[in-house]
């Protein structure tokens, strides 16, 4: 497979616009294979594939922080988060397979600071030794640019460790490269070795646009599927790309026909230069709700979210004048499952614009309003 780290090396820009995305790249890397490449209609300026991986001169607006969701406080170990009680975020890999523009870890290629595991053994130590982990999700960068042989070592380890109920590897690879799965079979062994009846491997995709569901990525889907993986999709909502209900509905149903099945939808975090891709809080619900009314039952599944510092919090509803959230996860215990009241504001992009209202009670015992606001 070719890559191109140079902007200036896309023949398929004009002159002009290489000089001027060079600048853009000097800030934010570039990064894409000749597969993916080969997905854009060169003809259509703002082609959603394009968007993806090419460079966009907004990208240099200011906006956000490198670390909107600051997940520097997360971390116990060298590339080890843990955040949520029962769940490990684990950086394995530094890299990936092609760059998108969007990325919010996008600090990890461009600062030059190696935030993945180096040495995996502290990671696997610190899990074997909080019982209270139960789920593990291999991460980076791309975990699937990994020699098959190190994966393998990884998968291993964490298969012998009793108190895990559940292993997920986060990747994009289907989309940016299916041929990583469909040409190297003892990838696909160590995913029916690993993926067992009582503790399934779970692939987490990224798919963002139904044109990257091509017939190589289905066929590495089903592979994986064969194998004994669980396929659940997650995707930000993103202007110019699938920012429309026409447009995530038939994702969100192509997702489901080939057996990968709509999991979070994310609203874009506020990550130096993602402005050209951030979507309004209150137009992305609408846009969603508006798709949900066409998607099948199962992909109806899918969930809003925004991963806060705090927490992930799921978009429950809108009205006339409120927002309202529910901590699908939360980094304090007494704020799980809290419901969250805000001003509507229709051009905020992020928790920490709204204004709250009167607090709103979550608990296992159901949701309900404070005594304050009953009176």
């Amino acid at each position: 497979m070719r890559y191109f780290t140079d902007i200036s090396k896309v023949g398929a820009l004009s002159a002009s616009e290489r000089a001027s995305l060079q600048k853009v790249t000097e800030v934010y890397k570039f990064r894409a294979n000749e597969y993916y490449l080969n997905l854009i209609n060169w003809k259509d300026s703002s082609d959603p594939i394009r968007r993806t991986v090419i460079p966009n001169v907004r990208e240099l607006e200011g906006w956000g922080t490198l670390d909107p969701s600051d997940e520097k406080t997360n971390y116990v170990c060298q590339g080890l988060q843990h955040k949520y009680r029962d769940t490990v975020l684990f950086l394995i890999s530094n890299e990936c397979e092609s760059l998108c523009r969007y990325c919010f870890r996008k600090r990890i290629f461009n600062s030059g600071r190696n935030e993945a595991a180096i040495d995996y053994s502290s990671g696997i130590n610190y899990i074997q030794n909080h019982r209270e982990v139960k789920n593990v999700i291999l991460s980076g960068g791309e975990p699937l640019l990994l020699s098959t042989k190190k994966i393998g070592k990884i998968l291993k380890k964490l298969d012998s460790i009793p108190h895990l109920q559940s292993i997920r590897i986060g990747t994009k690879m289907p989309a940016f490269n299916p041929y990583r799965i469909l040409k190297d079979p003892e990838l696909l062994k160590l995913i029916r070795t690993y993926s067992d009846p009582r503790r399934r491997i779970y692939i987490i995709t990224h798919f963002n646009h139904a044109r990257e569901l091509t017939e190589p990525s289905i066929e590495a889907l089903n592979q994986l599927i064969r194998a004994g993986a669980i396929l659940c999709n997650q995707t930000p909502i993103l202007r110019g790309i699938n920012d429309s209900a026409e447009n995530l509905c038939t994702l969100m149903n192509l997702l489901t026909s080939v057996g990968n099945v709509p999991y979070y939808i994310f609203i874009n975090r506020p990550t130096s230069g993602n402005k050209p891709f951030a979507v309004p809080i209150v137009k992305a619900f609408n846009i969603f709700s508006r798709a949900k009314a066409g998607m099948t039952g199962i992909a109806k599944r899918a969930r809003m979210v925004m991963s806060h510092s705090s927490g992930k919090s799921e978009i429950v509803g809108i009205s006339e004048d409120k927002i309202y959230l529910r901590y699908h996860q939360a980094r304090a215990l007494e704020d799980e499952s809290k419901i969250m009241e805000y001003e509507r504001d229709d051009e905020a992009y992020w928790i920490d614009e709204l204004e709250e209202c009167d607090e709103l009670i979550g608990g296992s015992e159901g949701i309900y309003l404070s005594p304050e606001k009953l009176n």
